[in-house]
């Protein structure tokens, strides 16, 4: 194969890299903004400012959500888009494209999914807190990436790919579980307007629609349809990402790509900074309200993480269904697997489905605050106490 098609996914993902890690530290800049805004005296205009109502179209046929509702339901539609791009490309085109590329990430995926899980139930088997035990399955891709950019810049090519592949796979995850349990009572009509649309966005696909803007009102209508459903709005990004073509035509870029790449920047820059502005703010105290939901949120991230993503590349790699990637040994998986128990953006999105009442919420945003931090800190000395790492050439 030529040199410069070999190049080509490189540069590919070094971009996608370097947006998710400049992101990563973006987004930490308003998570830690929000923080101590919510622990100062404008914690009160900080709580107020989300519930101002906001009516899209003609009242009182409009839509009435708060602030707060708006960005999580309507700017993570989004995120949720974007992340089903990045998902169909890894399919077709990238890690998850074959059998052989695909086996080390989703049997670490399902162990860092499956284990934190187990995990947080031991500490919530009964009661309130048990409708939790999808929080800790998640993993923040901008700031495992950013941080492991900052940990260890020269690690191997491989490392980085694993752990990208290993945190989409994770999302699909985070999607069918938001789907399928955290969602609310279905409105049969809202989801047949929705099935109809999505029929028509991939009859555009079928008929050789090239152009981006019959996908992008029709996934306005289908996120309409979604959000009067019951199930959670921000799905109709991923249904709407499936539909767009994927394939280059008479060598112009695909739609699916052109659309991955106009939104990563927007998604990173603009929606996952305001996300963590308006929710990441949480009163810090000791009280041991609800204190079982963030002690569960905690050791999932912290201890089942790495533990899960272990166990399972240990099955994977010795029953010859994978292999490690080059220039990655056993302890260094072990430091990603610590990176990728940094649960923050999709973490903090779960907990405001799984819990109601503010003070569940409140723990669970400190589980997720105190786990994300301390699985980053041990990451970052299993990283740094191994021998140093380069790049792949």
């Amino acid at each position: 194969m030529p040199a410069r098609l070999k190049k080509i996914p490189l540069t590919i993902f070094q971009r996608f890299f370097r947006t998710e890690t400049l992101g990563g530290l973006v987004l930490l800049g308003f998570g830690l903004a929000a923080l101590v805004i919510a622990n100062s005296p404008l914690s009160t205009a900080y709580n107020h400012l989300w519930e101002i109502p906001l009516t899209l179209g003609i009242v009182p046929h409009g839509l009435s959500l708060s602030l707060h509702d708006w960005i999580n339901d309507g700017l993570m539609a989004v995120f949720f888009l974007l992340v089903g791009l990045e998902i169909k490309r890894e399919l077709l085109a990238g890690e998850l494209s074959s059998p052989e590329q695909a086996a080390l990430p989703i049997a670490c995926a399902i162990g860092g999914m499956v284990v934190p899980a187990l995990m947080y139930l031991i500490f919530n088997l009964r009661g309130l807190g048990a409708h939790g035990w999808g929080i800790p399955m998640a993993t923040d891709i901008a700031f495992a990436l950013g941080a492991l950019n900052l940990i260890a810049p020269r690690a191997p090519i491989g490392a980085k790919v694993l752990l990208t592949a290993l945190a989409i796979v994770d999302d699909m995850g985070a999607v069918l579980v938001i789907s399928l349990f955290y969602s609310e009572a279905i409105v049969w009509s809202g989801l047949g307007g929705a099935a109809v649309t999505l029929l028509v966005l991939i009859g555009f696909n079928m008929m050789g629609v090239r152009h981006l803007w019959p996908y992008l009102l029709g996934g306005v209508v289908l996120w309409y349809f979604v959000h009067s459903s019951g199930v959670h709005a921000t799905i109709a990004g991923v249904a709407l990402a499936f539909t767009i073509p994927a394939r280059p035509s008479r060598g112009v870029t695909a739609p699916a790509l052109r659309l991955e790449h106009a939104l990563h920047n927007f998604s990173a820059f603009v929606v996952m900074p305001l996300f963590a502005f308006a929710n990441a703010g949480v009163k810090i105290d000791l009280s041991p309200q609800h204190a079982e939901i963030g002690f569960g949120i905690l050791a999932g991230l912290v201890f089942g993480k790495p533990l899960g993503i272990m166990m399972f590349a240990l099955i994977a790699v010795k029953t010859g269904i994978a292999r490690l990637p080059q220039a990655v040994n056993w302890r260094s998986l072990l430091g990603y697997g610590f990176l990728a128990g940094i649960g923050f953006t999709m973490s903090l999105f779960i907990a405001m489905l799984a819990f109601d009442d503010t003070a569940s919420v409140n723990a669970a945003k400190r589980g997720i605050i105190a786990g994300s931090l301390l699985a980053g800190v041990a990451g970052a000395v299993m990283l740094r106490a191994g021998r140093p790492l380069r790049d792949d050439k």
